[in-house]
């Protein structure tokens, strides 16, 4: 809802001699006024992409002509660029009186475009799990005063 969670994998050249170890980065852009996700995928690929089996990598076969979704991750292609003087975030500086940026992320799937005020990142490590489901969560916590009507 506020912050918006990315988490990167940085591989390395498997080179010995320069003893790099590929890593997991979270990064946490805080204070998201505005995020936009669109496809990159084309629209005949996406004709052929709505084949339930293209939702488990280990389900497509090699025969599949899709674009096979369950693969859990998008290569970061062509990559993350910072909007210089970037009108929205100028306009929610104005409006909340702190400073926002704009960065667009272009992964081989989809286009995220964020405006925020604050970023972080942190190598994690295997067994990282941003959410947990629990009978007494908050969301159901929540649900129980909500007067919403289901329908």
């Amino acid at each position: 809802m506020r912050d918006y969670e990315i988490i990167f994998y940085e591989p390395v050249d498997p080179n010995p001699k320069y003893g790099l170890v590929p890593r997991h980065v979270r990064v946490l852009f805080q204070h998201c006024v505005e995020v936009t996700v669109h496809s990159r995928v084309r629209p005949d690929v996406w004709k052929r992409s709505l084949n339930d089996e293209l939702l488990h990598v280990h389900s497509a076969g090699r025969d599949a002509t899709g674009y096979v979704w369950g693969v859990g991750s998008q290569e970061l292609y062509p990559g993350a660029t910072v909007v210089e003087d970037s009108q929205r975030a100028k306009q929610w500086s104005g409006q909340i009186g702190i400073d926002f940026h704009e960065v667009k992320i272009e992964a081989n799937a989809h286009s995220i475009t964020l405006i925020f005020s604050k970023v972080a990142s942190q190598e994690i490590g295997p067994g990282y799990a941003p959410y947990t489901v629990a009978p007494d969560g908050h969301g159901e916590h929540y649900a129980e005063g909500s007067r919403q009507p289901l329908a």
